[in-house]
């Protein structure tokens, strides 16, 4: 008892010191014993559960983190360890003491993080005081991380995979409302972040002590004057007379809206601007050109892992508007990555499939979503990603019925929109019957594409005819004008030939294309999947005429169902 008195009045004298006007006044955090002090005051007032302790201390604590959140900007030693052990006091007594540790925590994450996240050890106890308090952010602070996500990307983007289990313990935090949908592109976004914290590092130095935020607003006005002027006379961004800055005496230049997009601490809303502009190519080339950093490959790993958090987290916390609203921004992204083969497969597949689950889930979003579906079925051919990206919603319109029953109109014009990309495709096809069998390996890849393409254009058009009987005579009139075309590839013309048979038998197409979401039972239909519950005499005769064999009435299910 007698010890723990003495180590409280040592602890208090030291904190009541630095305090007060002293030579460490204006910069507290360059006397290494104030951390001690502050974490033994808080290890005491824990252990004894005294609330005249915590009364007595926090006046001296308050005023410190006061006196470190001035000095930052005119100091280059890390406050970051120092913040976080009387953050964590402010978190544990701050409702003893009637202190909000909002307003703190947030002054933390601007004036503090801001310069000190490519610190590793800052980094890292930043993520375990997070990762600790995890449940009090998310029911205390809930917008807090949020409004910060894009600062925490930067700091997992510079130190990389020796953090990512700790940033994935607090990553749940990131997500609310407000976030979800500008949160997906920074997270594909992340090697990007790489190149242009690099550069910056490259440019002016050090990350560690230096403020991205104050250079970045000090070229925003510029930027918006720029983008004004765009908006309303159709000119370009200057790119700076003989007057402005060169690239090595400049940061960041003010009409390089890349880093005014990326290199953000809070989230403002989504920004994709930055991939349609020049010195988004003029980066990606040079970097892809040269040897890839370190920093950058572990970015490449990272990002697809951290996308599988994202939307398993969507899936469970996002409402249904929200989700709706993702899919047009995963469609405009698909195509527009890092430049790595790996990376775009991994996070290409990853887009698809939770778009694919979405549409399966709700698939009247495919009605809601008519408009970007045209759309990028109307991309089809601009690009090999592009033509994926069209065949894989071809896939979901067919499969999902174009949104429903009740949403006949909708189904209509995307019935439309595949009856158009047919018959372009049925011209071009025809227009390559006369080349020679001896073309190039891309012209080659081009018509075996179209080729797959079309068998996904027609099969759609088959499934949306037979879910929506009004569209049946168009859809065979499109069928008949394939299977007559003989285009080079005789996949196309064999499959439409196939569903104009199949249309010839209402039930048989209505089990084979009809929806496999669908719960209502027409009559003369069959449910494959209850195959091994039905008597024989379910079957319709019809079906089993075609059986080889004698004598005609000895059959069984395995004639007719497929075998494992």
């Amino acid at each position: 008892m007698v010890d723990r008195d003495k180590k409280w009045d040592f602890h208090l004298r030291s904190l009541s010191s630095s305090a007060r006007d002293s030579n460490y006044a204006t910069d507290p955090a360059s006397d290494p014993s104030i951390l001690n002090s502050v974490k033994g005051v808080y290890e005491l007032c824990r252990s004894e559960k005294s609330e005249e302790h915590v009364a007595r201390v926090y006046p001296q604590l308050n005023k410190i983190f006061q006196r470190c959140v001035a000095s930052i900007s005119q100091t280059q030693t890390s406050n970051g360890l120092l913040l976080l052990a009387i953050l964590q006091f402010f978190l544990d007594f701050g409702d003893r003491v009637l202190h909000d540790a909002e307003p703190s925590l947030r002054t933390f994450f601007r004036s503090c993080l801001s310069r000190e996240f490519a610190d590793p050890v800052v980094a890292e106890a930043t993520l375990e005081f997070l990762s600790s308090n995890k449940i009090k952010h998310l029911k205390t602070f809930a917008s807090l991380l949020p409004q910060f996500f894009p600062l925490m990307l930067k700091l997992i983007a510079w130190n990389g995979e020796k953090l990512e289990n700790l940033f994935l313990r607090v990553f749940s935090g990131f997500i609310s409302p407000g976030s979800l949908l500008p949160l997906l592109p920074a997270l594909v976004d992340l090697p990007i972040l790489v190149v242009a914290l690099e550069k910056v590092e490259k440019s002016s130095g050090s990350l560690v002590g230096s403020s991205i935020a104050s250079i970045q607003k000090s070229a925003a006005p510029e930027m918006l004057l720029a983008l004004m002027d765009e908006a309303y006379t159709g000119s370009t961004i200057a790119d700076g007379g003989a007057d402005s800055e060169s690239e090595d005496n400049a940061p960041m230049a003010a009409s390089d809206p890349l880093f005014l997009d990326l290199l953000k601490d809070e989230n403002d809303g989504l920004a994709e601007r930055h991939w349609t502009t020049p010195a988004m190519s003029v980066a990606l080339q040079a970097v892809i050109s040269t040897p890839l950093s370190n920093r950058l490959k572990e970015a490449l790993k990272i990002a697809p892992r951290l996308l599988d958090s994202y939307f398993a987290l969507a899936v469970q916390d996002a409402n249904d508007s929200l989700i709706c609203a993702l899919i047009p921004l995963i469609m405009a992204r698909y195509s527009t990555l890092f430049p790595d083969k790996i990376f775009s497969y991994e996070v290409q597949r990853r887009l698809l499939e939770f778009m694919l689950a979405v549409f399966h889930q709700s698939p009247h979003f495919i009605a809601l979503l008519k408009k970007p579906i045209v759309d990028r079925l109307g991309e089809a051919y601009d690009n090999p990603t592009k033509t994926e990206l069209a065949l894989q919603l071809c896939w979901a319109v067919g499969e999902y019925g174009g949104g429903g029953g009740s949403h006949k109109d909708e189904a209509r014009e995307l019935f439309e929109s595949l009856e158009l990309l047919l018959y372009e495709n049925l011209s071009s096809s025809r227009l390559g019957l006369g080349e020679t069998a001896h073309g190039s390996g891309s012209s080659s890849h081009r018509k075996s594409s179209q080729s797959r393409l079309l068998c996904f254009v027609v099969t759609a058009i088959a499934k949306l005819a037979t879910y929506h009987h009004e569209l049946l005579p168009r859809a065979r009139v499109s069928l008949a004008k394939v299977a007559r075309s003989r285009i080079s590839d005789p996949r196309v013309w064999k499959r439409a030939q196939d569903y104009l048979g199949l249309m010839s038998e209402p039930a048989i197409c209505l089990s084979v294309l009809g929806p496999s979401n669908e719960v209502v039972q027409y009559p003369g239909t069959v449910d494959w999947t209850e195959g091994h519950k039905k008597m024989i005499a379910h079957i319709p005769f019809y079906l089993l005429g075609g059986q080889e064999g004698p004598p005609f009435h000895d059959f069984s299910f395995a004639d007719i169902l497929p075998r494992e």
